[in-house]
């Protein structure tokens, strides 16, 4: 074996950066979104142990929906991307492309075990170059064959160092072999495959046996004439090793699976679900079209699923025949390597080695999987494809006749090769740009014209959009998942009927239930959320409540773990004023992930609206253990904190909102919510401060322009409160109660009777049957000497409020004033403030106006291969929704206000006697 030396190097690192630069300029596209953007493994927040409880994707292993892809080295070093750069696409691409060149480095070393030093860099440039792995390299999700392949290759480099002299046995190699094994399983399944590759060699390639001569030991071992030699029984003792140790590995392997294999349907793969032959037909012919990819890579497909490869139905198919030359040339090749000596046949048994046993996890041989062709799968064959193709060039060039025309083929398929992929690469650019180009190589594939509209779809753009997702709905007509994206697109579009028409195609196309057969092994997840998406359509009708429950329903009956499906009935159980059945709802979807804080989240307002906050509390908190950053429990806790009254919790819900506004800098909500915690304890400087940060960010802040004007009026800076409320009754000419505080202000401070007047008389054409404001009226009647008039005045609004005390005894003391003075008008009356504060209806202490939005954010895209599904429900955020936020207490009752009306009431009755 020879090394390899700084230049092979060098040249080896320049050729992927030439090939692959302008990969670092490409975003996150296609399978990336699932296993990048929308997996939580990849935040800090996220426990490490975490990584190895959940698949590929983020999903717990547990759960069926899994895809059952274990790799959590993968995933960690996608954390630690996530970690400098977080989700900024370049340092994705660049480490892919570096691991692009360790692997390519490696592979060069294990050429040297077979072919010259000339024929090793010729095909590890051959390998560094090929168009085929654009998909591992430039797609970021790639980058699990990449890790697989190091650890692959740097176990098969170590099980070589196994044989000692005199063909003893090294043990440490073995040990790290082994050791390796586990680690390129770790980050992708395909890893398990290298003890395959070092068996072979074990016994044809260090031991020098041949078929003819395994086959003669055996049948005079078996009859008896000979013993089996030293050298073969320490053979057999590292194979027995190597298989012991596999054998390990895959028992391991099925119990994190938990002995389930992922659901795939015949859309990922149309003919793991046919009949025989049409099954065993199409699948043999796979393999002739992953050579042809390999020989020829001039037309590429991200995606090669449905109905891209025509299933072979018949023996009479013509394309039977290429499977028939296929098996002809890897049979002749399988001969010659095995039957005859010679360094020639071992490079060819090792290059079919490594072609053949890294692809049989992909080949449905032994289990179906989700993709019919996938070019990343062949990123470790193709390391067998070019010794192969390596080791021909040698034979060829060592004739002097082909030696230029050699040189010549070669140079033109490494230039070509080299292009081809820094062409390819832009087509990982975006998601549009990549399925554009996978359909000008098939038309054939609804999932392609599915992906083309997501990508529109993600650009708003929902007319062209939608012209792909009908014409997915054309070119396979009974895909389900085509069907309710034209709906989610109608629904974009505001084409209510045509989203409902489209969702029920698609329920249409839902296998029925069998009874005694499980489900879930006949459809995809995914799909099951066509009954989410069509209740959560029809549910915007009130009358229709029940239809949608059912749907929902009718989801959890088919699949019992279908937790969105638990959420969404929850949020509806809501809307529909069953809190408790709510509760029943969130409770089970918790029973399938105690880890998710929404969820949490969720069934804290359950509790709020049962009327149990203690209870609310608890599971705000509990979200905020699993997600500190959770922005909406650390808003609401913190009104739920503020709202109950009880000064010890005050400096924590200060602390969260501090958080939020940290979290959310540019909602107005959580500056307005601090400055009400400081006018509660009293820090009236602190509250203008963020009263007035709330009001910058938004102008027409009603509740911060209110409550920002009545502290000026509190802290005796009425006059700083006249054009708050100036602004106020601009943007909301109706707010009554800013109507009555501007009025009191103008009569107190500013004399400006007349104004005060129209205040109240506002109020009153808006409402006549407001006492407040009709009794403020009767002040002013009072203050203009009409003693007569504010009589009047207090017995109509006696007659409005009949309990009310204060009324009564005004108009004994407007009466006495008349009898004494003969109706003569008095010459003038003491200043007197108007009873907007003396009454409950303005009282000294703020009174809160949150708004909220109780709509939950749902994004649910469902296609074969993207399906995002959120639920957070918002109380208390939005002020620009009108809807009340509902609390453990009507924010109203506040006992200080009856108290300061009290004070006040006794304050002008002095005024009045005292004249």
């Amino acid at each position: 074996m020879g090394d390899i030396n700084l230049k092979e190097i060098t040249l080896i690192v320049g050729v992927v950066t030439a090939c692959y630069w302008n990969s670092l300029f490409c975003g996150f596209v296609f399978d990336d979104v699932s296993a990048i953007l929308d997996n939580k493994d990849l935040h800090p927040s996220t426990p490490l142990k975490t990584l190895f409880q959940n698949d590929f994707w983020g999903t717990p292993m547990s759960e069926e929906r899994s895809h059952k892809s274990y790799r959590p080295l993968t995933v960690l070093t996608f954390r630690l991307n996530y970690l400098f750069s977080e989700l900024k696409p370049m340092s994705y691409h660049l480490l892919n492309t570096i691991f692009h060149a360790v692997v390519s480095v490696i592979f060069l070393k294990v050429c040297k075990l077979f072919l010259d030093n000339r024929s090793s860099v010729i095909a590890a440039l051959l390998f560094a170059v090929h168009p085929i792995h654009t998909e591992a390299v430039t797609g970021v999700v790639g980058r699990a064959e990449l890790l697989s392949s190091i650890f692959f290759l740097a176990a098969f480099l170590s099980y070589t160092k196994s044989k000692g002299p005199d063909n003893s046995i090294v043990w440490s190699p073995i040990a790290l072999t082994v050791f390796l094994v586990a680690v390129a399983t770790l980050c992708k399944e395909q890893g398990i495959t290298v003890v395959g590759i070092c068996c072979v060699y074990e016994v044809f390639v260090a031991q020098g046996y041949t078929l003819p001569l395994l086959g003669t030991a055996a049948g005079q071992f078996l009859r008896g004439k000979s013993s089996i030699p030293f050298s073969m029984l320490q053979t057999l003792i590292k194979l027995i090793v190597l298989m012991f140790s596999t054998l390990l590995l895959v028992v391991i392997r099925v119990q994190i699976i938990q002995s389930q294999l992922p659901v795939f349907t015949r859309f990922d793969n149309p003919a793991a679900v046919s009949p025989t032959p049409t099954r065993q037909l199409t699948f043999n012919y796979l393999l002739p079209v992953n050579a042809w990819l390999l020989l020829n890579p001039s037309e590429l497909c991200c995606d090669w699923t449905m109905g891209t490869i025509p299933l072979i139905e018949s023996f009479l198919d013509i394309r039977n025949l290429a499977t028939f030359a296929f098996f002809c040339f890897l049979g002749a090749l399988g001969i010659f390597s095995l039957r005859y000596p010679g360094d020639s046949s071992k490079t060819v048994l090792m290059a079919l080695c490594l072609m053949a046993l890294p692809f049989i996890p992909a080949s449905n041989l032994f289990f179906p999987v989700g993709f019919v062709v996938a070019e990343r799968v062949l990123y470790v064959p193709s390391m067998g494809f070019c010794i192969l193709v390596a080791h021909g060039w040698q034979k060829i060039s060592n004739k002097s006749v082909f030696k230029k025309l050699s040189w010549i083929c070669l140079s033109l398929v490494i230039l070509t090769h080299s292009l081809k992929t820094l062409h390819r690469n832009w087509d990982w650019e975006s998601e549009y740009t990549l399925f554009m180009s996978a359909l000008k190589v098939n038309k054939n594939n609804a999932k392609l014209w599915n992906n083309v509209g997501h990508a529109l779809e993600n650009e708003k753009n929902f007319e062209r959009a939608l012209k792909y997702f009908l014409q997915a709905t054309h070119v396979q007509p009974d895909d389900i998942g085509a069907h309710m994206n034209v709906g989610r697109t109608y629904k974009n579009l505001n084409k209510t009927r045509e989203a409902e028409e489209s969702y029920m195609m698609a329920k249409s196309l839902m296998p029925q239930i069998i009874p005694g057969k499980k489900y879930a092994a006949r459809i995809a997840p995914n799909h099951l959320n066509v009954y989410i998406n069509l209740a959560n359509l029809i549910r915007a009708n009130e009358s229709r409540l029940e239809e949608a429950d059912q749907l929902y329903r009718q989801a959890i009956s088919m699949r019992p773990d279908f937790k969105q499906a638990y959420i969404s009935r929850g949020e509806l159980l809501l809307k529909m004023n069953k809190p408790l059945k709510a509760k029943e709802a969130y409770l089970k979807a918790l029973e399938l992930d105690r880890n998710n804080a929404d969820l949490w989240y969720n069934l804290a307002i359950v509790y709020i609206e049962l009327k149990e906050p203690n209870e609310a509390l608890k599971n705000f908190n509990h979200a905020l253990e699993l997600n500190p950053k959770h922005k909406l429990a650390l808003f609401n806790s913190a009104i739920l904190m503020q709202e109950s009254g009880e000064v010890k919790l005050r400096p924590e819900a200060r602390k969260r909102l501090l958080h939020y506004v940290n979290e959310e800098p540019q909602d107005a909500n959580g500056y307005f919510n601090l400055g009400m915690l400081a006018m509660d304890d009293k820090k009236d400087s602190e509250a203008e401060i963020w009263m007035k940060k709330a009001i910058k960010l938004q102008a027409d802040f009603r509740s911060a322009l209110f409550n920002l004007a009545l502290l000026y009026s509190q802290t005796a800076k009425e006059l700083k409160a006249l054009p708050i409320l100036e602004e106020l009754l601009r943007y909301y000419p109706d707010h009554i109660k800013g109507l009555i505080l501007k009025g009191d202000i103008l009569m107190n401070q500013k004399k400006d009777i007349l104004g005060a007047k129209k205040c109240f008389e506002k109020i009153l054409e808006m409402d006549p049957n407001n006492v407040q404001g009709k009794h403020n009226l009767c002040v002013v009647y009072f203050e203009e000497k009409d003693l007569l008039k504010a009589e009047k005045c207090l017995v109509e609004t006696l007659a409005l409020a009949p309990h009310e005390e204060y009324i009564q005894r005004h108009l004994s003391i407007v009466r006495d004033k008349i009898s004494s003075s003969g109706f003569v008008e008095q010459p003038g009356f003491p200043d007197e403030k108007t009873s907007d504060e003396e009454t409950d209806k303005i009282p000294v202490e703020h009174e809160k106006e949150i708004k909220s939005e109780s709509t939950p954010a749902q994004i649910i895209k469902t296609s074969d291969n993207k399906s995002h599904s959120k639920s957070n429900k918002q109380l208390a955020k939005n002020s620009d929704k009108d809807v009340p936020h509902k609390t453990t207490k009507d924010i109203k009752e506040i006992e200080k206000k009856r108290v300061a009306a009290l004070k006040r009431l006794e304050e002008i009755e002095r005024i009045l006697n005292g004249e």
